[in-house]
């Protein structure tokens, strides 16, 4: 049974941090690039950050890009997003995701409000 459960989000002020964290099983981790995608309210799913197979080749949506930074352990099966220098726009519900976007695996979310 294929699951990603994330983790790690909440609310943290402006100019705080945060790491999420996805937990992977029941396929092979190792084989899939991955990603971050965020939701807020009344908009549409956007992609925030990719990494590949290898953790060799990293892509941002321009608005974190510097800030946001999304790595790997594929012996913990486990892709992290390090989240710094929050804004009140990066509040959203995040979520991970193995292959594409259409015919990938998908997690539930976490949410990360950003506020003072």
């Amino acid at each position: 049974q294929v699951q990603l459960v994330e983790s790690g989000g909440g609310l943290v002020q402006p100019g705080g941090s945060l790491r999420l964290s996805c937990a992977a099983s029941g396929f092979t981790f190792s084989s899939y690039g991955l990603s971050w995608y965020r939701q807020a309210p009344g908009k549409e799913r956007e992609l925030v950050a990719f990494i590949s197979i290898f953790g060799s080749s990293t892509n941002y949506l321009a608005s974190v890009k510097g800030r946001f930074t999304i790595s790997r352990d594929n012996a913990k099966n486990t892709v992290y997003l390090q989240m710094n220098s929050l804004k009140p726009e990066d509040t959203a519900v995040y979520y991970c995701n193995a292959g594409t976007y259409d015919k990938g695996f998908w997690g539930k979310g976490t949410l990360v409000t950003v506020s003072s």
